[in-house]
């Protein structure tokens, strides 16, 4: 009787066992059950989290919180031959740095439609194109002229037509313009830039609007009802140019500011605007109506559009309260002409006529998003929380601590129009205790926090290398990517794509090698050239296979460069001495890989060298052999 009772307790504990596993990712089963993804199974979502001056972005999984990759964007990256390569150089203009803040995912009709993810580098005032297509940097704009660092950056509108940048400092208009800082009222300005987005993804200059010397902050677009504008933060409306720390805090209220972007550009159109450092600039005072100010409490940091585009959430950093403006307030006023003066020729608002409510979430708010089932979560940076409160009513409802002294959050789709609504990551500024040490230099803390519940659950902390500003979660199915590049569809001039077809030129002292790589062999694999040359090196990856990539590392020189399945790249060298220089696959690839290298063979200067040097018969069989495989 005993044995029988016991064996129906342990098959009771373990139907349970396996009903708690299947609520994995659904919302039931304990913390570590939420989070588990089995062996050979994948994540739901990917969040892309900024990389700070890293100037990269890494992709995790949840809900895994596996770090997946980083993808190179305004910094070399060696792992990937990132920045020594030709193009990946080209992008890169010459920075070897950058500050990566904001990732703004591309959208159709207000939600995530998986094409493109764009980053800012916040000092250079740049903005980059990923291509989720394949993970990579297709597009480095910028820098764009007359901002001084592109902090408020770069927020695409709902069906991304264009992507907002505004200047963190405010300098001089053009910035090359010789002023003295003591001139700052005078002499120095804020801008912000509307930057055209082409149905392929290409960026060019749209507009730009000369605003007083705020410190411009953060952005939103507006959507449904509030489509056609966008709106900024700003703090130091004091125009302090010296210890901002105690003279930027001293107004009660700073400003949020709201630009008619559809406006804008239609006043460029009509030719209103002026020509500074060859981009149009609008000024306010001469271009009624495509701006105006709402005063804000208390040097404002997050401008955040509620999902139905209704209400604008602006975070007093200072205060302990979200003020909440209406848009419909806000058009009233503005048809109505109720203004109360005006900061640099644009009107502002009174902030008792466009303000909704004023929400009471706590010390430090900074950063507000949405859960799609009528909720808003805010990061409490002094009280090391998250709020969660009702759109509508504007009630707290529940909080819970993080660790320690959130930034940003993000939350699943939680900036478009229809949220997921199912997690969200705290982006911790400082991680103290949670993780083993590391010496001084500590990591950045994430916490992944469960929303599908009444309350809020922390289900996991992960470090994160610094250092992550904010990020965006879109569920994986949104996303098609590519696992290689057709090589039938490579129409780079320089591929080759069999090996008869590679081949070393000559034309004075260029040299082109047009090379293929393929398991476990470069064709060619010995290249003669002379003390003095410039080689440039074309290889073409014509693996079809998923996951065979090859590197092209060349010995004691600063050049290494990846090369993906169907890709051809292209890396320059400098024959500096004569001898012998040996090359290898970086990348390890089969079996054989230690067997895939070459040589250069340097013969001294002036050495006769033959114009065109093609690979033997025997050596293009093999090769046809072994790709034919």
């Amino acid at each position: 009787m005993k044995r029988s009772l016991g064996s129906v307790l342990l098959g009771l504990a373990l139907i349970a066992a396996v009903l708690a596993v299947g609520c994995a990712g659904k919302g039931g089963g304990t913390a570590a059950q939420k989070v588990y993804v089995k062996p050979g199974e994948y994540d739901t979502h990917y969040a892309f989290l900024s990389g700070g001056h890293s100037g990269q972005v890494f992709v995790y999984g949840l809900p895994s919180c596996r770090h997946i990759t980083t993808i190179p964007v305004f910094t070399p990256e060696p792992a990937r031959g990132y920045g020594f390569d030709e193009e990946s150089k080209a992008m890169l203009g010459g920075f070897t740095w950058g500050d990566a803040h904001h990732p703004g995912l591309s959208e159709t009709n207000g939600d995530y439609d998986g094409r493109w993810l764009f980053i800012n580098d916040m000092p250079h005032a740049r903005i980059a194109r990923i291509d989720l297509k394949d993970f990579t940097t297709h597009e480095i704009y910028g820098p764009i002229p007359n901002i001084s660092a592109a902090h408020a950056c770069p927020y695409p509108t709902p069906n991304t037509e264009y992507v907002f940048a505004a200047s963190r400092f405010s300098a001089p208009v053009p910035t090359t313009k010789v002023a003295k800082v003591a001139d700052y009222k005078k002499d120095f300005n804020g801008i912000i830039a509307g930057i055209k987005v082409d149905p392929k993804g290409h960026m060019s200059m749209g507009f730009e609007i000369l605003m007083p010397p705020f410190d411009w902050d953060l952005s939103d677009a507006g959507k449904g009802p509030s489509m056609g504008w966008q709106f900024f933060t700003c703090y130091n409306s004091e125009e302090a140019y010296d210890s901002l720390e105690v003279k930027a805090s001293q107004n009660e209220m700073d400003y949020l500011a709201a630009v008619n972007w559809k406006e804008a550009q239609k006043a460029v159109d009509a030719g209103k605007a002026h020509m500074i450092a060859g981009a149009p600039v609008l000024d306010p005072k001469e271009v009624p109506g495509i701006v105006y100010l709402i005063p804000t409490p208390k040097s404002p940091h997050g401008c955040d559009v509620t999902p139905t585009g209704e209400y604008i959430c602006a975070s007093g950093k200072l205060q302990a309260e979200v003020s909440v403006f209406s848009f419909k307030k806000m058009a009233a006023a503005i048809d109505a002409k109720k203004f109360d003066g005006d900061a640099a020729g644009i009107p502002v608002l009174r902030y008792e006529d466009v303000l909704e409510a004023k929400v009471p979430v706590g010390l430090g708010p900074l950063h507000t998003e949405f859960d799609g089932k009528g909720n808003a979560y805010t990061s409490l940076f002094l009280d090391s929380q998250v709020a969660k409160w009702k759109i509508g009513s504007w009630k707290v409802i529940d909080k819970i601590d993080v660790y320690y002294s959130i930034g940003h959050l993000v939350a699943a789709e939680g900036c478009t129009m229809h949220p997921t609504g199912e997690y969200l990551l705290a982006l911790d500024k400082l991680s103290k205790d949670r993780y083993v040490s590391v010496g001084p230099s500590h990591p950045e803390g994430a916490q992944l926090i469960d929303l599908r519940g009444p309350k809020m659950e922390l289900l996991y902390d992960f470090p994160t290398y610094p250092e992550p500003h904010y990020g965006q979660i879109i569920a994986v199915s949104k996303v098609k990517s590519e696992k290689i590049y057709p090589l039938a569809e490579n129409s780079d001039p320089t591929a080759v794509k069999t090996a008869d077809e590679a081949r070393v030129e000559r034309k004075g002292s260029r040299v082109d090698a047009y090379m293929l790589a393929v398991r476990t062999h470069f064709t060619p694999d010995v290249l003669h050239v002379a003390q003095g040359d410039t080689v440039y090196f074309h290889l073409t990856n014509v693996e079809q296979d998923d996951d065979i990539t090859h590197g092209f590392g060349i010995l004691n020189s600063n050049m290494d460069m990846q090369v993906e399945p169907g890709e051809t790249k292209t890396a320059r060298w400098v024959a500096t001495r004569a001898g012998i220089t040996p090359f290898y696959c970086s990348n390890f690839c089969s079996a054989g890989h230690q067997e895939m290298q070459g040589y250069i063979e340097v013969a001294p200067a002036g050495t006769h060298i033959a114009a065109v040097e093609r690979p033997t018969k025997k050596q293009v069989e093999e090769v046809a052999a072994a790709i034919g495989r």
